[in-house]
Parts: C-alpha cells; structure tokens; sequence
C-alpha cells in the first residue's frame, strides 16, 4: 500500500486541477481603451506688468575735481577738512598760501595806477592850454597834436596799470584755495610749510550731493525701459526710477535714485549701452541708511514700462517661439499663437493671443495633436508644479 500513496496523491491532485478548470469563472474577451494622457495647466491671470532690467556697477562721484594752485608761494595754513576723507562745506578756505609777496604787488599796482591817473591829469590839463595858444596863433598845430599823443599814451598807461591792479587783487585772492563746492576729499598731497607751485595738483576733492551709477544695459532690454538715446529724445527723457542694492557692514542696504542720461553710444564688443543712475546725498544717514559710498559695487533694478494685459508663464508652457498648447471646455488640446514679450528668469511674457481664465498646459510633451483629449491634473498639483517652474 505504501508503494502506491505518491501514485495516489498525484492522482487526487490532477483530479482537483481539472474540477477547478471545470468549474472556474468564464472569461470574456474586451477590446482594448485608450487613457487620456495626465496634463498639468496654469490659468491665465491677466494684468498689469511693469517691466524691469537688473544690472550691476560702481559707485562714482558726481563731480570730481583737482585742487590745483594758481600762484607760488609757501603754505601757511590748511583746514582740518583736508585730509583723505574729510567732509568740507562749499566755499570752505581748505588751504592758504602766504599772501605777502601779493599784497606787496597789490600795493605796487595801487601805486601805479594814482601815479598814470595823475600823469594823464596834467596832460589833459597842457592839452588844454595847448589849444588855447593854438587858438592865439602863438604855437604851431604840430606841437597840439604831440600834445593830443601824449594824452592818448597816459589813457593807455592807466588801461595797462588798471589791468595790473586787477590782476594782482586776483592773485591775492587765489592765495586762499576754496571749496568749490560741498564734498569730501579723495587724496592730498600738501603740508604746511610746503612750497607749492602754480598748476601743481596737490590733491583730489569731489562733490557729496549726488552720487552717480554708470550701469550697463544689453541693447535688447532697451525695449522694456523708457530710455531715449536720440538727441531729441533726450531732453523729454523719462526718469525711470532704479533701486540700488549691496552689502555694507554686514548689512544689506537699499538705495532709490533716477536715470538721469544714457550715454547714447554701443559697445560693438558687448552689445552693451550704459546708462547714468543718480542717488541724491548720498552720505545721508539721518533714517539709519548706510552710506551710498563712493567705489562700492552695487546691484541696481531699473523700473521699465508698463505693459496692460499681460499673462505671465513658466518657459515650459511656449511651444516653439510663439505656440502654446490651450486646453479647451472639453479637455481637448488647442495650438494657440500669442505674442510674446519678453522671456526672462524662466518664464514667458505674453502680451495677446490668450484670454483670462484660459488653461495652459505647462506639462512636457514630446508628441501631439489638434484636438487629443487629455485628463486635467488637480489644481493642488498644478499649483505645486507652476511655483516649482517659477522659482527654478
């Protein structure tokens, strides 16, 4: 009997497989359906949108001038105000020269010129006299007309002398070196006791009421900013205003001014034009504003136009160079042209050719057509998906 069990258990197994095949359910054979493919969608939020350029440069004077002496003479005097960074007042004495050998001038030219008004007196007084003899026949015409020059010569006397005084009552004046303006020192090169000569410069000052950005622009930003750069366009040229940003002590700081000029002129090289910025005191301090330094580098955005009816979309929404794909009321793919502005920071600005509330679809795809029907995804998704898109 044990010879037989193995015989007996796959005889018991076969007849157990053939019941279950017997009994089983019936399949029923369907044709095969197609799924939509799974699409992610923005809705279109039209407004306005201010156009912007970012851009970057160094901060530099708005004037900046040589102190350079326009007489000889020993220095006897300099304000504390002149030394590398110090703050002067307009029209602040910052450096005296010793007036003694002018004044001595001054006087010489004084002199000079009572002695010629006295001479041409007495001349314009024999003059006279002469006219009266020439009246009596008593002297000759020529001897009147000597007497005529010799007026004529003490005029010109008194015009060169009178030019002299002048010119010694400016070098004396030009001992005392002033401030032609409020600003701060650069560089001096000066000491009391120093003799300095005339056209020496002796250091370098510069104006602390404005400071200036020299900012460079690509030639295609152009067309977002409202800057001229025809002669006749210059004069009515909008100040587009630009926000300045750096790090100084550790902080970061913000600053506002205005573009006030372009240079007007491309760099062949770099396709680049460079407009002027300008910050108004710059060494304010008084709202806790750090300093607007001169030679610190800055990042600057520059305010452009702004444009109505503008939808903003991740770069993955454009089809081509001006195609994206719509999803219409019945979840049907539509091509749609639109005109693009501008593409910056990974998204496309679309100025027409899209409607408010109009879904885009921003999913890749590698292949499609007109009118393929496709599933929607939930807005959480497409939402989560968009901010992925906008802040890559």
């Amino acid at each position: 009997m044990k010879r037989f069990l193995p015989l007996i258990v796959l005889l018991c197994g076969f007849v157990a497989a053939v019941l279950l095949i017997l009994t089983g359910p019936v399949v029923e054979p369907r044709a095969s359906q197609s799924i939509p493919p799974l699409v992610r969608v923005t809705s279109i939020e039209l407004g306005v949108h201010q156009f912007s350029v970012k851009t970057h440069g160094s901060v530099v004077p708005r004037t900046e001038s040589e102190l350079v002496p326009e007489v000889d003479g020993r220095v006897i005097r300099i304000s504390q105000a002149l030394a590398a960074g110090g703050f002067f007042s307009a029209d602040e004495v910052l450096l005296e020269i010793d007036p003694l050998d002018y004044e001595v001038a001054l006087e010489q030219a004084r002199a000079g010129l009572a002695r010629a008004e006295s001479d041409l007196f007495n001349e314009q007084k024999n003059h006279k006299r002469q006219e009266d003899l020439v009246n009596q026949a008593s002297i000759s015409a020529s001897e009147l007309d000597n007497s005529l020059n010799r007026v004529a010569i003490a005029k010109a006397t008194i015009r060169e002398v009178r030019a002299r005084l002048a010119r010694a009552e400016r070098d004396l004046a030009r001992t005392k070196i002033v401030a032609p303006f409020e600003g701060r020192v650069r560089t001096e090169r000066v000491d009391i006791g120093q003799f300095v000569k005339r056209g020496e410069s002796i250091g370098s000052i510069y104006a602390v009421d404005f400071a200036e950005v020299r900012l460079p622009v690509h030639a295609n930003d152009l067309a977002y900013l409202e800057l001229p750069i025809s002669k006749a366009g210059a004069a009515l040229m909008p100040k587009a205003e630009v926000v300045l940003t750096a790090e100084f002590a550790g902080v970061m700081h913000e600053w506002r001014g205005n573009v006030v000029r372009t240079e007007g002129e491309l760099d062949p090289a770099t396709r680049m034009v460079h407009v002027v910025a300008r910050v108004a005191d710059p060494y304010d301090a008084s709202d806790g504003l750090a300093p607007l330094a001169v030679g610190l580098f800055v990042d600057a955005l520059i305010r452009g136009k702004a444009v109505d009816d503008v939808s903003v979309l991740p770069r993955s929404a454009l089809r081509g160079d001006d195609r994206v794909l719509i999803v219409d009321d019945n979840d049907q793919l539509r091509f749609r042209s639109v005109r693009v502005l501008r593409l910056a920071n990974d998204n496309v600005y679309v100025g027409g050719g899209l409607s408010q509330g109009e879904r885009v679809v921003i999913s890749p795809m590698q292949s499609t057509t007109e009118g393929l029907k496709v599933r929607v995804a939930p807005s959480e998704q497409n939402d989560a998906g968009t901010q992925g898109l906008a802040e890559s």
